[in-house]
């Protein structure tokens, strides 16, 4: 028995004729995001404008005295520049002082460069993603899979299903599915 899938963009429900048009959107802010991050998928036609719309923003703490937590503000570039009264803000930013090492998670990626994942790395493997799964991916999923299904677990993400059969066609769990007496539904 073979299965079907059919695909549709999130944002204008348009049929997805082929997977490689598909862009995978992970939307971490928004005024209606209730529980954190979500993914959404679309066809990259539809988001063209994307980067002509995009604001350039900077994101600043203030630290007030007294205060246990700093205060995250996001505004627009050319508004953090106009504060800058006496001196260009750029020559400000160059003579300014080194901040310690910033928190991995909280590392900007440079605007135009896209961050690649390893998804043949234990960090990430089993991870859903769009494009291949690798030999090397498959083989960590089949050797470390509950492993994997714990991390997948805590960070929120689906975890691999033994009874599902796009996931052990996807990772190669055949055999392990037999020894644990799965049966695909």
């Amino acid at each position: 028995m073979g299965q079907k899938i059919i695909r549709f963009s999130d944002l204008t429900g348009t049929h997805v004729e082929n997977d490689d048009d598909l862009v995978r959107i992970v939307v971490r802010q928004h005024p209606d995001l209730e529980d954190g991050p979500v993914e959404i998928e679309a066809l990259g036609g539809e988001l063209t404008a994307v980067e002509e719309l995009a604001l350039d923003l900077v994101t600043i703490e203030l630290h007030r005295p007294g205060a246990d937590e700093p205060e995250t503000v996001v505004l627009e570039a050319e508004a953090f520049d106009r504060l800058a009264s006496a001196t260009p803000m750029a020559e400000v930013l160059r003579g300014a002082k080194k901040v310690a090492c910033p928190i991995p998670s909280q590392t900007a990626v440079p605007a135009g460069t896209k961050e690649r994942v390893n998804y043949a790395s234990l960090e990430h493997a089993g991870r859903p993603h769009k494009g291949r799964t690798t030999d090397a991916e498959k083989q960590l999923v089949r050797q470390h899979l509950d492993r994997i299904n714990e991390r997948l677990a805590a960070e929120g993400v689906r975890t691999i299903d033994l009874g599902n059969a796009e996931h052990v066609v996807r990772y190669g769990l055949e055999a392990l599915a037999r020894e644990r007496g799965v049966t695909l539904g």
